[in-house]
């Protein structure tokens, strides 16, 4: 079991979906794996960065019944980057929807990035529907962590920050969040696209340890970085955890549960000071720390980590 140290070879799903949530959203979801196999759901990271192929191979085909889908605003689901009705208690009802439709009692959660913060409030709010959490590069949702991404990142990223900073004019980078998101809900393509694709392009250059021209690229595709770039402005904007539901203070509810926590060093998008407050709140967890790897979850040390945990999680 755990000779397997990297991603499983290519897969289609067996079914797809597309699940009506209202009268605005429709939730794009996929089965793929074994339709007997031990349930696991992936959470995809953004929020609003959609789900793409190479999700389906950190599970062996053979043991899991791989359940992908978009989240309300991004990837497949429709309509692309709308915000409203879109926070993380529709995303909830959105999973719990969905788990009804497929038949699932309970699965096993993966979620890297925002998908960890996702994941943490499912299993502390439907802790009888999880049976384990996998979690990647923690995010908490918190003012500080947005802070750090708008302006502290500049400290180890300064080209990359100079040119997202760059794109609004000066007298505006004051308040960077309220800058782009004003941008990035105007209505005019000639006007969303361009900081949609400033704001992606930003984040997919601090993703890796070293740099990457690909990742650079995939963050600058027009339907990735719309969906990501105003999505999370959305929520950046409007949905922080506040204290009163704070995901490491709420973690009673869900530290019965097991889990494994994988974290990049020298992950600077969601730095590890996250990781480690939830790690020592939850002593249970088995925590790995990846010394060589940045935020990406392609990250060679981290793809070869959440693959092993998912092998030891199959067997339940």
């Amino acid at each position: 079991m755990e000779s397997r140290r990297d991603l499983f070879p290519p897969l289609e799903p067996y079914r797809t979906g597309q699940l009506r949530l209202d009268e605005r959203h429709t939730m794009y979801w996929e089965e793929s794996g074994n339709p007997h196999g031990r349930p696991i759901l992936f959470l995809h990271g953004g929020p609003g960065a959609g789900a793409t192929p190479v999700h389906r191979r950190f599970f062996d085909p053979a043991a899991w019944r791989i359940v992908v889908f978009d989240q309300r605003g991004g990837g497949r689901s429709i309509p692309l980057g709308e915000t409203v009705d879109n926070s993380p208690e529709h995303l909830l009802g959105d999973i719990e929807l969905l788990r009804r439709e497929l038949g699932i009692a309970r699965w096993v959660v993966f979620g890297g990035s925002w998908g960890s913060t996702l994941a943490l409030y499912y299993a502390e709010s439907h802790p009888d529907r999880v049976a384990g959490l996998i979690l990647r590069g923690i995010f908490l949702c918190r003012a500080a962590e947005i802070e750090w991404f708008l302006y502290g990142m500049r400290r180890v990223f300064p080209e990359p920050w100079r040119e997202f900073a760059g794109f609004v004019p000066e007298p505006e980078r004051g308040d960077l969040l309220h800058a782009y998101h004003r941008r990035l809900i105007d209505p005019d393509p000639a006007v969303h696209m361009p900081a949609a694709r400033a704001w992606s392009v930003y984040e997919g250059a601090c993703s890796t340890l070293l740099p990457n021209p690909d990742t650079i690229a995939a963050f600058g595709e027009d339907r990735l970085a719309l969906g990501l770039a105003r999505i999370e402005a959305h929520f950046f904007t409007h949905h922080l955890f506040p204290p009163e539901r704070d995901l490491v203070a709420r973690l009673g509810l869900a530290r019965h549960l097991p889990a494994t926590i994988v974290q990049g060093r020298y992950d600077m998008v969601c730095p590890i000071a996250a990781a480690d407050e939830l790690a020592r709140a939850w002593p249970e967890a088995e925590y790995i720390i990846v010394r060589d790897a940045g935020h990406s979850a392609m990250e060679p040390g981290i793809r070869e980590q959440l693959v092993l945990a998912t092998e030891r999680a199959k067997l339940g």
